[in-house]
C-alpha cells in the first residue's frame, strides 16, 4: 500500500526507539539537550543534518526529536514532565522499539487524532509540520510569534531585554555597554552563588534569524579573555553543532549558549512578556445529571 503524504512527512518516527535508548543510557532521565546529543551520537546524525533550520529558525533535528518525545508521551512510554526534564515511564524502562513498532505507534495515534477531530469538528492536535506549543524546548505557534517579535526589536532594545532577563535570573550589577568597539561584548554582570562565591559574566546579544557559527564563539571568547570567568551568548536564532562544541571545548573558558527556544522558555518561566491563559472544557456528564432529573 503506498504511503500517504502525512506518513512520508513523519520522519521523526525514526527517533522513537533511539529516544528511549538514549534515556536509558542517561540513567532514565535527561534534559532535551542531553537526549538530543545522545541520539545524535548513537545514530551518527551528521552535523549538516543537525544544523538544518526550519522556516521558524528552529533546528529541524531538534524539532524531530521533540515530535518523537510527544508521541512517546502519548503512548505512555515517556513521562509528561513540565519541568524541562524528560524521563522514562515504568513501561518505557523495559520496552525497546523496532522501526516497525515505532511506525505502528505513530499510525495508531494518527488515527486517534483523526477520530477526535471528526468528533469535535475542530483539530484536536497540531498538524504534522508543527511541534506542539506545550512541548518544552520547541517553538509552537505563539513561541514563533515571540521570536518574530524579538527580531523586530532594535539592537539596543534587545540588549536591554537581555539585561532584564539576567537580572530576573539572579544576576546583579548587570550593565549594558553596547559598545561596538568592545570586541562584541554587549554587557556584563555578576552571578552570586552564595555570600562567599560569585562569578563575573560577560554577555553578547545576537538578534539573528539564522545560526551563530563557531568562529563567532571564538571571537567572543577572545574578547572576554582575562576579563571574566564565564561568557553568555544570547540569540533569537540557533547555534550550529560546531558552535556548541566550541562553547564547551576543554581548556578554555566556558560559554553558555541561549538560543531562541531557550530564550522563550526563560520568558515563560520568569513570566516576562507572556501571560498564562486558563481555559475550561465543558463537563457534559455533570449537566446531564440535571437534564435527566425528574421533577
Amino acid at each position: 500500500m503506498p504511503r500517504t503524504q502525512s506518513e512520508e512527512g513523519a520522519k521523526f518516527v525514526r527517533y522513537f526507539g533511539p529516544l528511549l535508548d538514549a534515556l536509558r543510557k542517561l540513567g532514565g532521565s535527561g534534559t532535551p539537550e542531553e537526549v538530543a546529543e545522545r541520539i545524535a551520537h548513537d545514530e551518527d546524525v551528521s552535523d549538516e543534518e543537525r544544523n538544518e533550520l526550519l522556516p521558524s529558525g528552529e533546528p529541524r533535528y531538534r524539532n524531530q526529536v521533540h515530535w518523537a518525545r510527544f508521541y512517546l508521551v502519548k503512548e505512555g512510554l515517556v513521562d509528561a514532565s513540565k519541568r524541562g526534564v524528560w524521563s522514562l515511564s515504568e513501561r518505557g524502562q523495559t520496552i525497546r522499539l523496532s522501526p516497525d513498532q515505532a511506525r505502528a505507534i505513530f499510525l495508531k495515534w494518527v488515527r486517534i487524532f483523526q477520530d477526535q477531530r471528526r468528533a469535535k469538528a475542530t483539530p484536536a492536535e497540531p498538524n504534522l509540520v508543527q511541534i506542539p506549543a506545550q512541548t518544552p524546548g520547541s517553538i509552537g505557534t505563539y513561541r514563533g510569534d515571540v521570536i518574530d517579535l524579538m527580531l523586530s526589536i532594535p539592537p539596543a532594545g534587545f540588549e536591554r531585554l537581555a539585561q532584564r532577563l539576567l537580572r530576573e535570573a539572579g544576576f546583579v550589577q548587570v550593565v549594558v555597554t553596547g559598545s561596538s568597539s568592545d570586541g562584541g561584548i554587549d554587557g556584563h554582570g555578576t552571578l552570586r552563588i552564595n555570600p562567599l562565591v560569585s562569578f563575573k559574566v560577560l554577555f553578547q546579544c545576537k538578534r539573528y534569524a539564522g545560526s551563530v557559527t563557531p568562529s563567532q564563539v571564538r571571537d567572543f571568547r577572545g574578547a572576554m579573555a582575562g576579563r571574566a570567568d564565564k561568557g553568555i551568548i544570547i540569540t533569537t536564532g540557533a547555534f550550529t553543532t560546531e558552535a556548541t562544541r566550541e562553547a564547551s571545548r576543554d581548556g578554555v573558558p566556558p560559554i553558555e549558549l541561549i538560543d531562541g527556544p531557550r530564550l522563550v522558555e526563560m520568558l515563560e518561566r520568569l513570566g516576562l512578556g507572556l501571560k498564562a491563559v486558563t481555559t475550561f472544557e465543558i463537563d457534559d456528564a455533570f449537566f446531564n445529571e440535571f437534564r435527566n432529573k425528574l421533577e
